[in-house]
């Protein structure tokens, strides 16, 4: 973005005494902007405000915010064809219950964003492109959940169960996993940038493509995980459970390996 603006292709308004650059630009979107910048999620908001916030983003030439934003408002016009059964106000009425099941519903699309789901079934449900971030959702089940492209953001999954589960290119960078039960589950493309996984149960899960990178994985079972191209830099993997795992393409640059059972792990 700097780079952008000192290019030459844009007029600086700078002070000639002390240096000082003014960025004339809306100070409403410029947050949003820098929030991206230290996480690169992108924001949830209306269509008149992802249009505004597309032409900052043009103006600082930051195309991966640029196709970012494309891409959430393309997946909203998807999710309004997606037929979903029930609405953000039907959950949280659901939710009052004591046993609450969504076992087999289509929820694809939804903003279910900061609601406690804590011990929910969501069992073969349909979740694409579900917004979790922020959710409570400690021990609910998601096993054999199609859950693909979902944001799990800074949510809290401990001892979640996703056997099975399909949750390719999906967000949970931030998310608290802790002791969560992911065997056999889908995770290409899936982001876990800064997650919680110590004691996670990883055995047989596909990570190929995973952002593992500053992870903590202290003491979690990978026994038959599938790594190819994963980014563990910088991850915690202390006491982990690598035995027999393929890790020659995985990327271990500062990644931490005191303890770890690496015994017929191929490096």
């Amino acid at each position: 973005m700097l780079a952008a603006m000192f290019s030459g292709r844009h007029t600086l308004c700078q002070d000639p005494d002390k240096g000082y650059v003014f960025v004339d630009r809306d100070g409403k979107h410029f947050r949003h902007i820098l929030n991206w910048l230290r996480d690169g999620v992108v924001p949830s908001l209306q269509d008149s405000e992802y249009s505004e916030l597309l032409r900052e983003a043009e103006y600082f030439q930051l195309l991966g915010l640029m196709d970012g934003i494309k891409a959430s408002l393309n997946k909203r016009k998807e999710e309004e064809e997606m037929g979903t059964e029930l609405t953000r106000i039907d959950i949280i009425k659901c939710i009052q219950s004591e046993r609450v099941r969504f076992r087999g519903i289509n929820l694809s699309g939804l903003d279910l964003s900061k609601l406690d789901l804590s011990f929910v079934d969501f069992s073969y449900a349909c979740l694409k492109n579900v917004f979790f971030s922020r959710a409570n959702l400690q021990c609910a089940k998601f096993k054999d959940v199609d859950a693909e492209g979902s944001i799990f953001h800074n949510a809290t999954l401990r001892e979640c169960e996703f056997t099975g589960a399909n949750l390719r290119g999906a967000l949970l960078a931030g998310a608290n996993l802790q002791s969560a039960n992911l065997q056999d589950a889908c995770l290409i493309d899936c982001s876990f940038c800064g997650a919680d996984l110590r004691s996670a149960h990883l055995q047989t899960a596909d990570l190929t493509n995973a952002n593992l990178e500053g992870a903590n994985l202290e003491g979690a079972n990978l026994k038959g995980a599938k790594l190819n191209n994963a980014n563990l830099k910088g991850a915690n993997l202390q006491r982990a459970y690598l035995r027999h795992v393929n890790l020659r393409d995985t990327d271990l640059e500062g990644a931490r390996l005191d303890g770890a059972n690496l015994l017929g792990a191929i490096r």
